[in-house]
């Protein structure tokens, strides 16, 4: 979310207004490379593949933010290079490294641009991983999930008394009087039921699981109502990340068939 995705500034549908027009003082396709203070490692096949005190995040149109590392705080012992080539017409050609660590091979997974085109940000000398494809990642000493977080993102948790029913097909799955609602940057607000005030015979535990890493992650519930089936309807987090720890034992409600209702309205976003 926060700069280049969702409803945020810079994204091809911010949700805010300027004092000047956008659409003439900046390209449609936005490029933003930031400096990420502090320490940066990963780790394949139980190698530390890279660490790094200067990182950089590059912010794209309609992209999730990607660390970007100079290539000699990478293993180059652990790399080598291939034909592969990708083009992009915002920072030029991509040229792409192979990683082996004895019998774990992930081919094409390190990428960099050695001459970017014209107008791009200074990205020479610097790689980027496919992050889902190594083991594991830290900032400072804290395991970051799913992708790199974001400065410009934040999730805020908030107790609430709206009156919240849920419905699936018609018929009532909730009804709470004390939900928390969340609210994630560029996103629509969210509310979460206690689990308490769920009936218990809508939900059926789902084999789903997604990571976020600013809540942690996340198991799924196929909703059950009104003579309908919604696969992955409702999602929970049963270890939630620290700063996300008020939405422990709470759901929340989403998808085709099912009927948020706060204070008697539809709630935004569903």
């Amino acid at each position: 979310m926060s700069l280049t995705l969702g409803t945020g500034p810079f994204a091809r549908h911010p949700a805010g207004a300027f004092n000047f027009d956008l659409g003439t003082a900046a390209p449609a396709h936005v490029l933003y490379l930031d400096d990420v203070p502090g320490r940066i490692r990963a780790e394949f096949a139980g190698r530390t593949v890279l660490d790094t005190r200067r990182a950089r995040a590059l912010y794209e149109t309609n992209y999730q933010a990607v660390w970007y590392v100079p290539l000699d705080d990478i293993r180059r012992d652990l790399l080598e290079p291939t034909d592969h080539q990708t083009f992009c017409p915002f920072k030029g050609t991509a040229s792409y490294w192979t990683l082996r660590v004895g019998d774990r091979v992930e081919e094409n997974v390190l990428w960099s641009y050695p001459a970017p085109v014209a107008g791009a940000p200074p990205l020479a000398g610097l790689a980027a991983f496919y992050f889902d494809r190594l083991d594991a990642w830290y900032q400072e000493d804290e395991r970051v999930f799913g992708h790199p977080k974001d400065p410009y993102h934040r999730v805020d948790i908030r107790r609430s008394s709206d009156q919240v029913e849920v419905t699936v097909g018609g018929e009532l799955v909730a009804r709470t009087s004390h939900p928390v609602k969340l609210f994630e940057t560029s996103l629509p607000p969210r509310w979460y039921v206690p689990l308490a005030d769920v009936r218990p015979e809508a939900l059926v535990e789902s084999a789903t699981h997604t990571v976020c890493p600013y809540k942690g992650e996340a198991s799924y519930y196929t909703v059950r109502g009104g003579g309908q089936t919604v696969v992955d309807g409702a999602w929970y987090y049963p270890r939630p990340l620290p700063e996300s720890t008020g939405i422990a034992g709470y759901v929340s409600f989403l998808g085709e068939g099912i009927s948020v209702l706060v204070d008697g309205e539809p709630a935004p976003g569903t």
